[in-house]
């Protein structure tokens, strides 16, 4: 597929890579990151009132947290898309779960993004949960964008945040613009490139966008809003940061190596906007991707995109699977007919999605950067590549080590067909890992996860989406590893205890093992047998 006859793209198909930006936000749970995104949607236009969509302005909950359990719990579970225009560009916001347990689902997300939004908890500075994002981030080597938000309540002295960011995650800080006070002395942001003050004033409940009012800091308005001490305090870090800091070098923040630093408050609006204006301008468009067959250009003519995730009954009344795909490359149209070199044949995508949270409308056309929602009737999985023209496969989406097991067993034997259904579908979606016991007299799942919560989750969903009551029962397994070798030597394998044969729910031989010493033992008594940490091939 081309835009040109001559299978090169037009100048039309530039401008629209030009103008998108794909960014994930990460943080650790409670530092406002739902909070954030609300008003990005509401400086981008996307919503009127922080906490209900346009079209649905009586709904008073978070539009990127859909789901039911989410919304009961005030946290974050799943990834969703949120595609919004600002001042001529177009965004693709993948919102990701907050909670430590769902980091496997997060990893994925950030596969898609061109860039990450940090947020630090003014009051907190950097938390576990943030350490540990960062550094999937640095691992794909994409440029890093820090907001320290809740400046509106007392925190910690910036300087310090700013020394706690590189010494703890090893990323030098450039403050793009400086905070004025925090708390009840919160007085605004001295904006460090227009050497400019804007002033903070409250809104009603951070609902709409927040009144600025931009002064310089020899005003004498400004000077009387601040006591003298105060005022020289500003005037001295200030001088600091201009003779000693270092300069916002837009290669070296490219390369990971720096991270600029904005100062604002969420749930107050303040600092939103002028924080999205510098973003849009800084953060990188479209990136190269590296495929098994060689780099992958967003401006080449032919298609290709890869799937992230799968979500299942983001419409409950159709019982409908959503695959998000992101486009690397080409210009994808509705009907269009890709290869799935997973599958060995093409596939045709009929019914394309784009997405906002649980909103969608039918998608003519998309570009690199992009997010497309494709219909699942079985004919996607996670990591699937999709492509027109030569072949090309990108690399596998490597899964996390699962830390809890436990049977999942069903209530009701009439809803048994539902009960098949919703963990089919839940582990298509990679929310937990699915196994079953070769060996057992009834076929009840033994569920893998990252964290506990996803088995609470699952239980809920279940539940809510598929009318299924069930029973969950911890076991004592801690490791899962994938067989590998000739059919007669993994038959020969003797199962001890501590261990257990299980096929996952595709149908590859894997086996459980209770502690380090079960697989150990097991590993060295069947030298011929590989236990690998992921399927084979993957």
């Amino acid at each position: 597929m081309s835009d040109t006859p001559n299978g090169s793209v037009d100048g039309n198909h530039l401008r629209e890579v030009r103008r998108r930006r794909t960014f994930a936000i990460i943080s650790h749970p409670d530092a406002g990151k739902t909070t954030l995104t609300e008003k990005l949607l509401l400086y981008g236009g996307a919503i009127q009132l922080a906490g209900s969509v346009r079209a649905r302005k009586n709904q008073r909950k978070a539009t990127s947290d859909w789901m039911a359990l989410e919304q009961q719990r005030g946290i974050s579970i799943t990834s969703t898309v949120l595609q919004f225009e600002f001042a001529g560009h177009m965004l693709n916001l993948l919102d990701t779960p907050g909670h430590q347990d769902f980091s496997e689902d997060t990893y994925r997300t950030l596969t898609a993004a061109d860039s990450a939004v940090m947020l630090i908890d003014n009051a907190k500075g950097v938390e576990p949960q943030t350490r540990k994002l960062f550094t999937v981030c640095r691992q794909r080597g994409i440029p890093i964008f820090t907001f320290v938000n809740k400046l509106d309540r007392p925190g910690l002295e910036p300087l310090e945040l700013l020394t706690e960011i590189e010494d703890v995650l090893g990323i030098r800080t450039v403050p793009v613009n400086w905070p004025i006070g925090d708390g009840n002395d919160f007085r605004g942001v001295y904006d460090r490139k227009n050497r400019r003050i804007l002033l903070f004033e409250r809104t009603d409940h951070g609902s709409r966008p927040a009144p600025v009012e931009a002064t310089n800091l020899d005003d004498p308005r400004f000077e009387r809003l601040l006591t003298p001490a105060r005022y020289a305090k500003l005037r001295e870090e200030i001088e600091l940061l201009d003779g000693a800091g270092e300069e916002l070098d837009p290669e070296k923040v490219a390369r990971g190596e720096v991270t600029p630093v904005f100062f604002g408050s969420a749930a107050t609006n303040f600092g939103v906007e002028p924080f999205l204006e510098e973003f849009i301008g800084m953060a990188p468009g479209p990136a190269a991707r590296q495929s098994l067959q060689g780099e992958v250009s967003p401006n080449e003519a032919e298609f290709r995109g890869f799937v992230f995730k799968i979500q299942a009954n983001m419409d409950p009344n159709h019982r409908d699977r959503i695959a998000f795909m992101r486009i690397v490359s080409g210009r994808f149209e509705r009907d269009m007919t890709v290869q799935n070199p997973r599958l060995g044949k093409s596939v045709r995508l009929s019914r394309p999605q784009k997405l906002f949270a649980q909103d969608r409308i039918l998608m003519e056309e998309g570009y690199p950067g992009d997010i497309v929602g494709l219909t699942n009737p079985g004919a996607f999985a996670i990591g699937d590549t999709l492509y027109t023209g030569s072949a090309v496969r990108f690399p596998a989406l490597p899964r996390f080590a699962p830390e809890f097991f436990a049977v999942l067993r069903n209530l009701k034997i009439d809803r048994y067909k539902q009960f098949q259904k919703g963990i089919e579908q839940l582990g298509e979606e990679g929310v937990v890992q699915v196994f079953y016991d070769v060996n057992a007299a009834r076929r009840e799942p033994i569920l893998a996860a990252v964290g506990r919560l996803q088995f609470e989750v699952v239980q809920f969903r279940l539940q809510s989406e598929y009318g299924v009551e069930t029973v969950m029962e911890p076991t004592s397994f801690r490791h899962v590893r994938w067989l590998d070798g000739e059919s007669d030597a993994i038959k020969t394998i003797r199962w001890y205890q501590g261990s257990r044969r299980v096929d996952d729910n595709e149908g590859l031989a894997s086996g459980l093992f209770d502690s380090d010493w079960a697989l150990n033992y097991m590993q060295e008594q069947h030298p011929k047998v590989q236990f690998l940490e992921a399927p084979p091939g993957r």
